[in-house]
């Protein structure tokens, strides 16, 4: 909290300076203006207003084919300032109206528009953008290297891509932006392209994932967690679809109850509203999943410091006769390498602790089938604790961590634990969620197997996060709500 206040703070500061600098230069302002060739110098141009009292024009001037017109504030109020050529009135060479805010504050075309260094807002928004980004990536590096297996580290990471695609859009307006409506016009725009890019990910993962599923379901069975994966992708495909179906139809519609043609009625704004909700929902759950299979992967192929005691086989499904299944003995081969890695880098030496009970339709308990492995390997067993009561990879941390506790009287002691690639961080959290410090490695398997556990876990994180993740779309959805509710009011003031 301590860290969030201090970047609220910062925020404040950097925009009450940003105010006050705007406030004091924007009651004096510079229109430009293109002439034709057929002037060729100020005295050829006649400046009007159609409220006088509120500006005045302090300067004009013609240089390479464009005018300059300087205007100071006077009074608050609206103005139409035009400009013709003295040969020929007729001839408008430019208009526009301006806004003379309370604060003497002059901005053109609406009453949020160009101001005078009006880029200065893109970029302290760009400025802020940056300093709570670098914030949120220290954070979440001190994190992981705290404990990479916790699924707020998911989140931060989401989190962490879905600011850094605003602030590289954001950062490359700011030499165009002139003002608060160029800033949330552009943050608007980068919310659409930003699912328009997605968009085709969506598509490619969903027709990717669902090839995936079917090898899935015909070598595990059909049931509905394999086909994760083939709902999730559709769900995301047409989420983003939604939208732009959405526009057409009330763009074509002729209906009566809603008019989105009409900038004067809230009716158009209100659609955004809904464009924008569903956009930044569906670009945040992308980033999330991308962040769940950055920190999968990343949990997978981590070597974890030779410096254990002990090493936890995770247990799972076995032969009929007693033997190891592919999955099993992969994760016990990867156990007894790390083992000789960790003894031929520092002679350390380590126990393993084959974890599993016996399912009704198995003829041993899988702990004692991995045991009987590893002594076929020409581990000693010695070096063998077996606990054969767990029925899950919860149990089996728990009830192997307990275990471990008793044999070396409550010393501090370093656990580590192998399983399956795409099962290293699910169990990893499962060992954070029970205060048992530990890190994971990964045997090999199918492909297939990983896409469905990316899923799995995707869908776990949201789960056990799921206050802060509304929390996070509802804060993103409230700051694009309030810049559409801004566009409404620099359009109808």
């Amino acid at each position: 909290m301590k860290k969030v206040a201090c970047y609220l703070l910062i925020g404040a500061v950097i925009c009450i300076v940003c105010v006050l600098y705007l406030t004091a230069v924007g009651s004096t302002h510079v229109l430009e203006f293109p002439v034709p060739d057929t002037v060729s110098s100020k005295d050829d141009l006649t400046v009007t207003m159609d409220e006088q009292g509120k500006v005045t024009v302090t300067d004009l001037q013609i240089d390479n084919g464009k005018g300059y017109v300087t205007v100071k504030s006077v009074a608050k109020g609206n103005v139409l300032l035009q400009v013709f050529d003295k040969d020929d009135s007729e001839q408008n060479l430019y208009s526009e109206v301006l806004y003379v805010h309370r604060s003497g504050v002059i901005t053109e075309n609406n009453y949020f528009g160009d101001i005078t260094d009006g880029w200065l807002i893109s970029t302290t928004m760009t400025l802020y953008l940056a300093i709570a980004l670098y914030g949120l990536i220290t954070s979440f590096q001190k994190n992981v290297r705290d404990n990479l297996y916790q699924y707020r580290n998911v989140r931060h990471l989401g989190l962490i891509i879905y600011l850094l695609s605003f602030l590289l859009g954001q950062a490359l307006s700011i030499l165009t932006d002139r003002g608060l409506m160029d800033l949330i016009n552009s943050v608007l725009s980068s919310v659409i392209t930003l699912s328009s890019i997605l968009l085709p990910i969506a598509f490619v993962m969903f027709i990717f994932v669902t090839i995936s599923n079917i090898q899935l379901i015909r070598n595990e069975g059909r049931n509905w967690r394999n086909m994760l994966g083939c709902i999730l992708g559709m769900v995301l495909c047409v989420s983003t679809l939604f939208p732009w179906v959405l526009e057409e139809f009330l763009q074509n519609a002729d209906l009566t109850i809603i008019n989105v043609h009409d900038m004067n009625k809230f009716d158009m704004y209100i659609f955004r509203m809904v464009e924008v909700t569903v956009l930044v929902v569906v670009a945040y759950m992308e980033c999330v999943l991308l962040a769940t299979i950055i920190l999968s992967v990343k949990a997978a192929r981590r070597i974890p410091a030779f410096d254990k005691d002990y090493i936890l086989i995770l247990g799972c499904q076995i032969n009929k006769d007693g033997t190891l299944t592919k999955l099993l003995q992969g994760r016990t081969d990867r156990a007894v390498e790390f083992s000789r890695m960790q003894k031929q880098s520092t002679g350390k030496e380590l126990v393993f602790v084959p974890s599993g009970g016996k399912g009704n339709d198995e003829v041993i308990a899988e702990a004692e089938a991995i045991r009987n492995y590893l002594v076929s390997t020409g581990i000693p067993e010695k070096n063998i604790l077996v606990e054969n009561k767990s029925a899950n990879t919860f149990e089996n941390l728990r009830n192997s961590a307990r275990m471990i506790r008793e044999q070396s009287d409550g010393k501090k002691v370093n656990i580590a634990f192998s399983t399956t690639n795409y099962h290293v961080f699910r169990a990893g959290i499962f060992a954070t969620e029970q205060g048992i410090r530990t890190e994971g490695i990964g045997a090999k398997t199918k492909s297939y197997f990983w896409i469905n556990a990316f899923i799995r876990e995707f869908v776990a994180t949201l789960y056990s996060e799921v206050k802060s993740h509304l929390v996070t779309i509802l804060a993103g959805s409230a700051v694009m709500w309030a810049m559409i509710i801004i566009d409404y009011m620099s359009n109808n003031l």
